[in-house]
């Protein structure tokens, strides 16, 4: 059941550095401290497998024991248990999606800078190879580094990235099938994958229209929203100059259990009988978080809009945690949608042991 005292509005303001766990602050203290779960708490967290704060913090506390941090494989799936990134690769792999970030040049300076016999040469040539950016404006190409934004999420991540000794993901990702503990919490407490700065901007850009002036803003449908915390960010992102305000809609059907929901007013609905309801999402921006790959529920929804936009938050790699079981999000639109064409895929931050990232598809101009 959710917390039915929780205030996000508040906890956003609230949140700090000293919620970040840190050595002196284990994490389920902070968990407990931010969310105001009492010290005997013992809900539990269930995802793949299921787990409590106690235990959670238990795998936590036993650092590479029983191949905890074993993330890296060879091209046989055999872990290569001896490889572990240095913290700096670490906090080289997080900086990426620090708000203050151009993520094309900072892919390429990630690139140049690893050394040859570096665990960040293989993970930065691989980002780089799976970033596709051939639409002019979707991304930031300058970095401003006074730019801030809050995202509790994003910090807790990049806390998870230095503990668990992880720099990011490479080909071989796609053998891990095990995460860790920590990932039930994070996927309860926030959504299944971190909204990075850069993809929040992207799908306020896309939502803009053409003509500011004459057009009213792109709605953008997060069918399948979970706690809604991708629409709660989106919602209270800061926008450019010239930029109208979002309007963000969060419908699911709510079968799944969540500890915190970010927005009150989801709609309960399946979400191809919702774009049914409004000539298939005309004129909107469909958004689908780690949509699901068993059922035909990805599937169903991408073929019932009837919109010019598409996007994905979701593996990249064929894995089969999200979309679809059998192939890559975007390897089943090319066979499936030739109406669209992929406009943007970029990395998002991933947990340890997964390969995440964000599509774009925009219908092709007849």
């Amino acid at each position: 059941m959710a917390l039915r005292t929780f205030d996000p509005d508040a906890f956003l303001q609230n949140w700090c550095e000293d919620l970040v766990p840190a050595e002196d602050r284990p994490f389920s203290e902070c968990i407990r401290t931010a969310f105001k779960l009492p010290k005997n708490d013992t809900y539990v967290y269930r995802a793949q497998g299921a787990t409590t704060l106690d235990i959670t913090q238990k795998a936590i506390d036993g650092k590479r024991a029983n191949g905890l941090h074993d993330w890296y494989h060879d091209d046989d799936g055999k872990s290569r248990s001896a490889s572990h990134p240095t913290p700096a690769e670490t906090a080289l792999y997080t900086k990426l999606f620090n708000a203050s970030t151009a993520l094309p040049s900072a892919l390429k300076n990630l690139t140049s800078n690893a050394k040859s016999t570096s665990l960040l040469a293989p993970i930065s040539t691989h980002l780089t190879s799976r970033f596709h950016n051939p639409t002019p404006g979707l991304l930031a190409t300058k970095s401003k580094p006074a730019r801030t934004h809050t995202n509790p999420y994003l910090d807790l991540w990049a806390y998870s990235c230095r503990e668990l000794e992880w720099a990011g993901p490479w080909p071989n990702t796609r053998h891990t099938k095990v995460a860790h503990h920590i990932l039930p919490i994070f996927y309860h407490h926030f959504a299944c994958v971190v909204p990075s700065y850069a993809a929040l901007s992207v799908l306020a850009r896309l939502a803009q229209p053409a003509k500011p002036s004459a057009q009213p803003i792109r709605p953008i449908l997060d069918i399948g929203s979970g706690t809604g915390y991708w629409t709660f960010l989106l919602r209270s992102l800061p926008l450019d100059p010239g930029m109208k305000p979002l309007d963000v809609r969060a419908i699911d059907n709510q079968i799944s259990e969540y500890r915190v929901m970010w927005v009150q007013d989801t709609l309960n609905e399946d979400g191809a009988k919702y774009l049914g309801k409004i000539e298939g999402g005309k004129g909107c921006v469909l958004l689908l978080v780690y949509p699901q790959a068993t059922g035909h529920f990805t599937s169903t929804v991408m073929k019932a809009f009837r919109g010019d936009t598409i996007v994905v938050a979701g593996t990249q790699t064929g894995n089969g945690f999200t979309g679809f079981q059998d192939c890559i999000v975007d390897e089943w639109v090319e066979k499936n949608l030739a109406e669209f064409e992929l406009a943007l895929r970029m990395p998002l931050p991933s947990f340890a042991g997964k390969d995440e990232a964000l599509f774009v598809w925009q219908r092709r101009k007849t």
